[in-house]
């Protein structure tokens, strides 16, 4: 039986650290938007979760 985490952020994503404090997750850290979707996009394939934009400068990676 395999057990699966779900309602989670699995990752955040950002070009600016400043707009992101605490929490338990990963936080990467793009040097540009270029870089940031490219990151969310494998990191969203490897962990099974889904983009979530907040169009400030910060995605994050969400398994429902």
């Amino acid at each position: 039986m395999a057990t699966t985490i779900s309602g989670l952020i699995l990752a955040i994503i950002t070009t600016d650290l400043n707009k992101v404090s605490g929490g338990g997750c990963p936080v990467f850290v793009a040097k540009d938007n270029e870089e940031m979707e490219k990151v969310s996009l494998l990191l969203s394939r490897i962990l099974g979760g889904v983009i979530h934009d907040l169009e400030n400068g910060v995605y994050f990676i969400f398994r429902h």
